[in-house]
This record gives C-alpha cells, structure tokens and sequence, in this order.
C-alpha cells in the first residue's frame, strides 16, 4: 500500500536528482537568431524590418509569462542561463533539463522561412545554453508546416546526443495522424527521438470547432480538446501501427482531462472498431504503450490529495507522467512541482524513472 507524504515532504524529497521535461529558454529577439542564419535570411529579417515572432500569445510583462520570483530585473523572462540556472537547476537539484524553445518558426506562413527560423533556433539553444551548462539538453524545433524540412532538420542534428527530442505544436494545419506527417515520424523511430507536443497553435484554425474564442481564457482552457483530437487522430489513422516504437510526450496538455478521454475513446472503439480494423487493441491501451505526460499545469484542486490520487489510479499507469516545471512560467509557487497525493515511489517513477525511460539519450547523460 503507498503512503502519501505530507506535500511539504514529498516536494522538499522528490526535488533533488529529478529530471526536469520542460523548461523554456527565451529567444531575446530575431537579432539573437541572425549570426546562425545564411546571409540571405540574415539580409531578408534586416532589410524586412521583421521580428517579434514569439509564439506567447500575451505580452512579456504579463503574469502569466513568468513567475514573480523567477521575473528578470529587465529584459523578457527566460533569456538568462545564470538565472536558469539558479532558478531551475540549483533551485530544484535538478540532474538533467530538456530545453523546449517556443519562437516562430513553426507558425511562418512560408515554409522556408519557418525552416530558417528553426534551424538557427537550434543552433543558438546548442551554441548559447546547452555549451553553458551540462546538465541542460534540448528538443529539436521543427517546422510542422513543412514535415519534408522538418525531417531534414532532424537528421542534420540528429547526430547531436544533446538533442533528446523533437518538438512540434498542439494545433497544428492538420490532424497528427495524417499521413502528411508521416515523414516526422519515420524519422523520429529512426533516430530513437520522442516527440514532444506542446500545447500551442500554428493558428491555422480556430482551436475549438465553433470559431474563434473572444478571450485568451477560453483559448488556454480549449486546449485540451486539441490534444484529444490528435491523439485519437494518430491511433485511429494507424500511426502507432506503422511506427511501433514511436513515442509521443504531451508538454503542458494537463492531465485531469486523459481518464474520461480514455474511456470514452474504449466505448466508442468497441462499436465502430469494424471501421478501423488495423486499430487492434483499445485506444487506451495503444496510448497508455506510446504516449506521456508532463505534471506541469496537473489541472486539479490545490492541495486536495485523494482527488490526485484518485485521477492517477483512473489513468492506469504509474509510467506516463513526467516531471517538469515549466521555468519560468507561472504553473505552481515555490518548489511545489508536484501536487499533494503523490506517493513516495510514484514521485521517484515521474522525477527519474520514467524519464529515463522515455528518452533513451538521458541514460547516456546517467551512465557510469
């Protein structure tokens, strides 16, 4: 039988040693990406005037971009290793950290821009953040609007053992399970790279299905239907039949919504499976093989441990949360990473264990 910890105790434990799925170094500006651009894309940003491609969609002052106590005298949060350092890494013990960078490539009406933007994103996090401090690694940023550049990216630095991750938005021009996209998966399973799928949209589309939202309330709280649809995108399109070792992260989708989806998805799939034949076991089971979830935002009511408790045990399997904490966005106070209800040893499976597991380049960062 487990036993619950006091919260204090669990967090001031479980802290030291984790690896952390999530944080967000900041580009400061295009100005930051333009020494790792060819002369024509660095003469194209300077001589169009274009910048101000962040993909947040609230201002850099706004609470929401950053915690108070990780908020930088000046300048945009999240542009200081110093202050990741102490914040992230020192602050919580942290062993190792993968880097997910949000910028505009990835929404870039052109697909050759977008895959500029990208691939000197890269660069600069291996150049300026992963070279200053060895316990950081990073995602590889694709871009999602081209999935044939996008593979091309991925097998320039694929070689890069850094690079733990490929990284794609939520809401993207199309459903995941499309074979469209096929070309990013065939070279994730090749390179042994998970896929993260961080909530966010290329704005293609309006991310509910009845229009545009008025608020950026309803967009933030929307995003979970988004992961809903493409996850049953990839299972029922045959994706993780064509790709059998694929994985898929879900960063910042929250987690209270998965139970009810995945039942939902069973007792759907057992009237209609005739439809998709290739779809041979239960949605549930496929996504409980294949796919994972950060902790940050956990999405439940604070400090109330039996309903933490209770919606672990509706998910059915201690393998598919992962810790993280977002640096520096504004998801929890204080060292608080985890939420109250979480046992001893499922706190060491989400902070150590199952990360291992699920990027297979950390364990060279952890061996002997």
């Amino acid at each position: 039988m487990n036993v619950v910890l006091p919260a204090a105790a669990t967090a001031a434990r479980v802290t030291q040693g984790a690896i952390d799925c999530d944080i967000h170094p900041g580009v400061p500006g295009i100005a930051a990406l333009l020494p790792y651009m060819s002369d024509f894309w660095k003469d194209s940003f300077v001589r169009r005037g274009m910048d101000g491609f962040d993909l947040a969609s609230y201002p850099p002052g706004a609470p929401i971009s950053c915690r108070p106590d990780w908020r930088p005298a000046t300048g945009k949060p999240g542009t200081d290793v110093a202050q990741l350092r102490a914040q992230a890494l020192d602050g919580f013990g942290t062993r190792l950290a993968i880097c997910n960078t949000l910028y505009g490539g990835q929404v870039a009406a052109s697909e050759t821009m977008g895959a500029a933007i990208c691939s000197a994103i890269n660069d600069w996090i291996a150049a300026e953040w992963l070279a200053a401090d060895p316990r950081l690694r990073a995602s590889i940023v694709v871009p999602a609007q081209a999935p044939h550049l996008a593979a091309e990216e991925i097998e320039r630095l694929a070689g890069d053992r850094r690079f733990v991750q490929i990284l794609l938005p939520a809401a993207a021009e199309l459903l995941y399970g499309k074979s469209y996209y096929w070309p990013i998966w065939q070279a994730a399973e090749k390179h042994g790279l998970p896929v993260g799928i961080h909530a966010g949209s290329m704005f293609r589309y309006a991310p509910v299905s009845n229009g545009w939202p008025s608020h950026y309330l309803h967009d933030y709280v929307s995003q979970s239907q988004v992961f809903e649809d493409q996850l049953l995108s990839m299972v029922s399109e045959g994706v993780f039949v064509r790709f059998p070792t694929l994985r898929i992260v879900l960063i910042e989708s929250g987690v209270s919504w998965l139970p009810g989806f995945l039942w939902r998805s069973v007792k759907t799939w057992r009237g209609v499976r005739s439809e998709v034949p290739w779809v041979k076991q239960p949605p549930a089971e496929i996504i409980r093989h294949h796919v994972r979830l950060t902790v940050q935002p956990f999405d439940a009511p604070k400090d109330d441990a039996d309903v933490v408790a209770a919606l672990v045990r509706q998910i059915g399997a201690d393998e598919m949360l992962l810790f993280a904490t977002d640096w520096p966005h504004w998801q929890f106070d204080g060292d608080r990473a985890l939420p109250a209800g979480i046992a001893p040893d499922l706190a060491r499976r989400i902070t150590v264990d199952n990360p291992l597991a699920t990027y297979p380049r950390l364990q060279e960062a952890t061996a002997p």
